[in-house]
């Protein structure tokens, strides 16, 4: 079992960066994959990025690529992610979310991979 607590959200300006922070506790954390996913105003649920269990392999949306960083340090139980050169699209709730662990060799990009999410940290960029 993996519950997850986010934080860093807040007000953002346009052009700035942002940092969200994804806590973990549980002691099957280093075993899991861990993703971040974002809800827009009026928006389905869409992926950000996503870490393997080793911290090696990272991947991420088209959307945030080569402005955002994924990682994560499994002594802390922590995932990090580090947005730069925001705009106003990156206005979402920002969720954290553990896949089913186990080392596994996939990680996944849709959120039916996920099985322990987050409650969501709100993230505003004012142009």
């Amino acid at each position: 079992q993996v519950q997850l607590v986010e934080s860093g959200g807040g007000l953002v300006q346009a052009g700035e960066s942002l940092r969200l922070s994804c806590a973990a506790t549980g002691r099957t954390f280093v075993t899991h994959a861990v993703a971040w996913f974002r809800q827009g105003p009026r928006k389905e649920r869409e992926f950000v990025a996503a870490i393997n269990w080793t911290g090696v392999s990272k991947y991420y949306a088209d959307s945030v690529k080569g402005r955002a960083t994924i990682s994560r340090d499994n002594a802390k139980k922590m995932v990090l992610l580090q947005m730069n050169s925001v705009g106003p699209e990156d206005t979402a709730v920002y969720y954290c979310a553990a896949d089913r662990g186990g080392h596994r060799v996939r990680v996944g990009r849709v959120s039916s991979e996920y099985d322990y999410w987050g409650q969501g940290t709100q993230v505003t960029v004012s142009s």
